[in-house]
């Protein structure tokens, strides 16, 4: 793994890497990702190096490159918290680019079924969801929670691990037109990063202003209208 940017617990440093180790991380990042979705499917056997590596779109010889070997990147893989560990070293500024790589390094097959819903299908599916939360937990509650500035800073790294989790599903699973469709990729991206952003800020739970307005708006709710006590807007 490359030495991180910045320490675990410090800011955006106003800047992402350079352009061709940004390329190597993401290239990583999705082959990690396929690979996830490959050992989750047909198990270590099952899975070859060429066929994670054809997933992504590049050479085999990469994921020895990137990971020393077959099992190694299945050692890195095997859990949800690992796929997302190399979160606590990425540099902030691009923890927007990784889980845009993360996602992009998915299998559009329906043959490959998500993580979340691999849990929820699973024979002890009580002890796999209390597994995943863990995981979960342990990565974004705690660990991935004390790299953000700023107040409700939980709050922000599992809405952050939420959002990003169910575009997964929508896009690679599910697969609704414009979430999967390709001409939107940029697209699909830009907002991704916008979004990924805001949780980060240190600005980004400054509730103040969003108070006032909501405020404002419980005066026209649904609740208000069927009393008669909403006033025209």
């Amino acid at each position: 793994m490359n030495e991180p940017a910045n320490d675990r617990t410090s800011g955006t440093s106003g800047r992402c890497e350079p352009a061709r180790k940004r390329s190597a991380e993401r290239t990583r990042t999705a082959l990690m990702s396929a690979a996830a979705f490959r050992f989750g499917r047909y198990g270590y056997d099952g899975t070859s190096v060429r066929d994670i590596a054809g997933d992504v779109g590049v050479d085999a010889a990469l994921v020895y490159r990137y990971f020393g070997s077959k099992e190694a990147l299945f050692e890195t893989v095997s859990s949800n918290s690992k796929v997302f560990e190399p979160l606590l070293d990425v540099p902030l500024d691009c923890v927007a680019e990784w889980f845009s790589a993360l996602i992009a390094g998915e299998p559009k097959d329906a043959d490959f079924p998500h993580p979340v819903l691999t849990v929820l299908r699973s024979s002890s599916r009580d002890e796999a969801i209390g597994r995943l939360r863990e995981e979960l937990t342990d990565m974004f509650t705690k660990r991935f929670a004390a790299r953000l500035e700023g107040p409700h800073a939980e709050v922000r790294a599992e809405l952050l691990v939420a959002w990003v989790l169910g575009t997964s599903l929508m896009r690679g699973t599910i697969q609704t037109p414009a979430l999967a469709s390709a001409e939107n990729q940029d697209v699909f991206e830009q907002f991704l990063r916008a979004g990924v952003d805001v949780l980060i800020s240190p600005d980004a739970a400054n509730l103040s202003r969003e108070n006032t307005r909501r405020e404002s708006c419980e005066s026209v709710s649904p609740e208000a209208d069927r009393d008669g006590s909403a006033e025209t807007v």
